[in-house]
């Protein structure tokens, strides 16, 4: 099946779709509270991907002040990924792919020098997306999820070229 499906920004009237995403697709859920308020904070980093008018995927993220894990001195902003979720049927066809680029065109917005996340150790082909986009793995998290399951802090420099 081939999709032909767009970018953009998260509007408020599609917390409903994003919300049913998240919880159909993993096992770590928010509040609807919790995605606006990340829409409301940093709107550029809060992306759906649409398929003939609906929304089959999403990513979301935040910007954060921390000691980079790269070279630079002084504190750095650093984009942190929170969710990214792609229905079952439109996997493996790119989406996930567009929703991560587009997520780091917006960093550079907010100056972010930086992005990072966290994934599940077992989640193989999340986790080859993320090296094929430049990630790194920096460190194994230990019990991690609150099913005990571990997690890479996989991580990458920006801008993304």
């Amino acid at each position: 099946m081939q999709t032909t499906f767009t970018i953009r920004r998260f509007k408020p009237t599609d917390l409903e779709r994003v919300m049913y995403i998240n919880q159909l697709c993993l096992p770590e859920n928010y509040s609807s509270s919790f995605f606006l308020d990340l829409y409301e904070q940093f709107p550029e980093t809060f992306v759906v991907a649409e398929e003939d008018g609906e929304i089959v995927g999403y990513a979301m993220c935040r910007i954060e002040r921390s000691i980079p894990s790269f070279r630079f001195t002084g504190f750095a902003k650093k984009g942190h990924l929170i969710s990214i979720a792609v229905l079952p049927k439109y996997q493996r066809q790119g989406v996930g792919e567009a929703l991560m680029k587009e997520i780091m065109k917006a960093l550079l917005g907010y100056e972010a020098k930086e992005f990072y996340l966290e994934v599940r150790v077992t989640n193989t082909s999340a986790i080859s997306l993320y090296k094929k986009l430049g990630f790194q793995v920096a460190k194994t998290f230990h019990g991690y999820y609150s099913d005990g399951e571990d997690a890479y802090l996989m991580s990458r420099k920006l801008p993304f070229e």
